[in-house]
């Protein structure tokens, strides 16, 4: 099973052609051979969704999303060549239920979750609101560990771990996203026997990273984060025998300001 994350900072956006060269969401879908991707920030209903996948739908892609609860914010998604045989959508009984921040699938044998953590700001309520969507996800994942069956949640986590997942760490140590709280965190998540599967199979290096900014010479310079994770149990994350960050070859290819993020899992 071969599983890709990927923030398509709109979906509408990202299926767009914007040149020969550059086909959008689409062409990739048509070209990869993962088996399940992850969308983050679709930015759509389930309507809209629908619409702007089509083609893939067509081509046999099954999906599963939660829609935004506000126009234009957050959304997420699973595409599958499988059929879902369960689909969950929020995290039941808090207060983002119906943000269509988390979609939750069962493929085959393994549960597959699609998270959007928010970007926060340091010292806002608006940060106050992603350490409770932190806690409430926790919850969830500490649920599938107590299930003991197969599972990655994989998305934008919009948190670096560590000084190795962000190029500018020393500029960014009280900025939201590079926080000690929020770092802590992730490592609790680490402790509790969840496996970050691209740093396992990247350990000791800078990256490899998977968020730019459009502005400047980020991705030129290769000045970014990583931010975009598979967070796999631990049976799970034993058998990923492949992990790669899909970086465009030049700026003008980019159809989102992330980069898929695929692993591969044997049977």
């Amino acid at each position: 099973m071969i599983v890709t994350t990927i923030n398509v900072n709109g979906v509408r956006a990202a299926v767009r052609e914007r040149s020969p060269e550059n086909l959008g969401l689409l062409a990739w879908l048509s070209a990869t051979t993962s088996d399940v991707v992850c969308l983050q920030e679709t930015r759509s209903d389930d309507e809209q969704l629908a619409q702007a996948l089509a083609p893939a739908l067509a081509d046999g892609w099954h999906l599963a999303s939660a829609c935004p609860h506000l126009k234009g914010r957050s959304g997420v998604a699973v595409l599958s060549r499988m059929p879902f045989s369960a689909v969950r959508r929020g995290l039941p009984a808090t207060e983002f239920e119906l943000h269509g921040r988390y979609v939750e699938v069962d493929v085959g044998e393994a549960t597959i979750g699609s998270v959007y953590v928010h970007t926060g700001e340091a010292g806002t309520d608006r940060q106050l609101e992603k350490e409770r969507f932190m806690g409430a996800l926790a919850k969830r994942m500490a649920e599938l560990t107590a299930d003991g069956r197969d599972a990655v949640i994989c998305g934008d986590w919009n948190i670096a771990h560590t000084e190795n997942d962000i190029k500018a760490w020393k500029a960014n140590v009280k900025k939201a996203g590079f926080l000690p709280s929020e770092r802590q965190w992730l490592t609790d998540l680490l402790d509790s026997g969840w496996v970050d599967v691209v740093r396992r199979m990247h350990p000791d290096v800078a990256g490899p990273y998977s968020w730019w900014s459009w502005r400047g010479k980020a991705f030129d310079n290769d000045a970014g984060w990583r931010i975009d994770y598979h967070l796999a149990s631990q049976s799970l994350a034993d058998r990923a025998v492949a992990a790669r960050v899909e970086k465009p070859a030049a700026y003008a290819l980019r159809w989102s300001d992330h980069a898929p993020v695929t692993v591969e899992f044997t049977s």
